[in-house]
């Protein structure tokens, strides 16, 4: 049997997770805490539906039409065209005025209602159907055993006329088993979650329970609900995701900061720069930034700790005109509030930056921020090096930025593994000599190739970045702890002047 033409929600997240979107013409069940954003779904999937010419109907049993109109007013949309069939009232179900005596009410309303929903289908023949929720129908059933059955009911009911439906659970009510009832007899199952954080903004995700005779992409995926609706960032998997490159170097600019790589880092590679806060880690960094839009490639920095005001003004003192280069749309600098942004949100913002707009250079700023940010939230080092897959097999220089704890002395480069996370390694020190503060750069690690063992000063000033030669009459540099041991040799801008 070929497989059933996909029933796109109006959620492109969601239809990348589900390869599509949901196979037409059957029963799904959307389920979520009060909250969740299972209306704003219910009515994305309907708008997609009126937008294919469908016939689209929301069947309401708890909120009320106007409810309904409000919430599509909140993101700007016009529920036009979508029939609302709302029962609402024990008088609607039953008719004002009306009373009996022989059944008990639950019975008549929960009879009436089914009945009254068939008719309105029968008269609509809609391809899309929302019903909304089944703890009313529960709530009427009073019963596991009458409510199973009258479930079963409506999907006999809806299988014959080829619609997709989506009934809606709030997961409210009594009875402990509703969920693996539900589950067994619907053809699909999405799961909404709302959760709060001890600090930030509240997070959202989902995940397809089942999907019978369909693939989709398992686990958890973030969400997020902003005027104009549901946005999924669905989870990354980088083994997805591989193109063919050719692994060149990527050159600075400066001849001897690329002669410490051994000519230069490799396209699809990722470096981590390590250090002390001050050293020039997020310049030089910049450095290969500026090499790269030169040669017409796309850029995109995401800062965590620096604002971008500040970053733009330090570049300009090194002779860096970034905002030129952001006006060419070569360069693009993205403001991350961890606060607001979830892990999954952040990987799929460079996700497309990658696949849509061909960036071919990343920088984070900085791993730390990244990872203290965001305490509360689990797996984070695997999720990054799912991402720094992603951009190594997409042929994407990447760049890491990690402020050690500490400014001299011992230091603590924090919750890493330096062997895991990252291809290549560049330490960053500050030594002291003839009176003044100075700073060494060494790599201390590349697995794309052979790179210099020496440790050579670093000189930041409005010509740049330079790069001087081996500091061999210095011991214990790497230490924080330095010694000289050399001749009087001027250093670096000594020689200059």
């Amino acid at each position: 049997m070929s497989p059933s033409p996909r029933c796109s929600l109006g959620v492109s997240g969601l239809d990348t997770v589900l390869h599509g979107g949901l196979p037409c013409g059957h029963l799904f069940l959307l389920e979520g805490q009060p909250g969740a954003g299972k209306t704003t779904l219910s009515l994305q999937f309907l708008m997609q539906g009126m937008k294919e010419g469908e016939r689209c109907l929301y069947v309401t049993l708890s909120e009320t039409a106007e409810e309904l109109r409000e919430v599509a007013a909140s993101h700007g949309w016009d529920l036009t065209g979508i029939d609302l069939f709302e029962l609402s009232s024990v008088e609607e179900v039953l008719g004002e005025g009306q009373t009996q005596s022989v059944f008990h009410s639950w019975e008549v309303e929960l009879g009436q209602t089914i009945r009254l929903v068939k008719q309105e289908v029968e008269r609509l023949k809609p391809r899309r159907v929302v019903f909304d929720s089944l703890s009313e129908l529960r709530l009427l059933a009073q019963d596991p055993l009458r409510y199973r059955r009258q479930v079963l009911s409506l999907k006999q009911f809806f299988t014959p006329l080829n619609a997709t439906v989506l009934f809606v659970d709030d997961l409210t009510g009594e009875g402990r088993d509703r969920d693996t009832q539900l589950h067994s007899i619907c053809h699909g199952v999405i799961s909404l979650e709302r959760f709060a954080l001890e600090y930030g903004s509240a997070r959202r995700r989902l995940v397809v329970q089942k999907i019978r005779g369909a693939t989709f992409i398992a686990g958890y995926h973030d969400f997020n609900i902003r005027t104009g609706g549901i946005e999924v960032y669905p989870r990354l998997v980088a083994a997805r995701h591989h193109i063919d490159f050719v692994h060149r170097a990527m050159l600075s600019g400066v001849g001897q900061l690329d002669a410490l790589m051994g000519g230069g880092f490799i396209r699809g590679s990722s470096t981590l720069l390590t250090g002390p806060a001050g050293t020039g880690k997020t310049t030089l960094a910049l450095q290969y930034i500026a090499a790269a839009c030169a040669r017409g490639e796309r850029c995109h920095v995401y800062e965590f700790d620096e604002r971008i005001d500040t970053l733009l003004t330090r570049a300009s003192n090194m002779g860096v005109d970034l905002p030129g280069l952001m006006a060419e749309g070569l360069l693009q600098i993205t403001q991350v509030d961890p606060a607001e942004m979830s892990p999954g949100e952040f990987a799929w913002n460079v996700f497309c930056a990658v696949q849509e707009q061909g960036c071919s250079m990343v920088v984070i700023d900085s791993l730390n921020g990244y990872l203290s940010a965001m305490p509360e939230e689990k797996h984070l080092l695997l999720q990054m090096h799912e991402l720094l897959s992603f951009l190594n097999q997409s042929g994407v220089t990447t760049f890491l930025i990690n402020p050690m704890y500490g400014l001299v002395g011992s230091m603590d480069t924090g919750p890493l593994n330096v062997s895991y996370i990252a291809d290549a390694v560049i330490l960053f020190r500050f030594f002291e000599a003839e009176g003044r503060i100075r700073k060494a750069i060494s790599v201390i690690k590349n697995r794309n190739g052979k790179h210099e063992d020496t440790i050579r000063e670093l000189f930041i000033d409005g010509r740049g970045l330079r790069v001087g030669e081996p500091l061999t009459g210095f011991r214990g540099v790497l230490t924080g702890t330095p010694e000289f041991v050399g001749g009087h040799q001027p250093l670096l801008e000594d020689r200059d002047a």
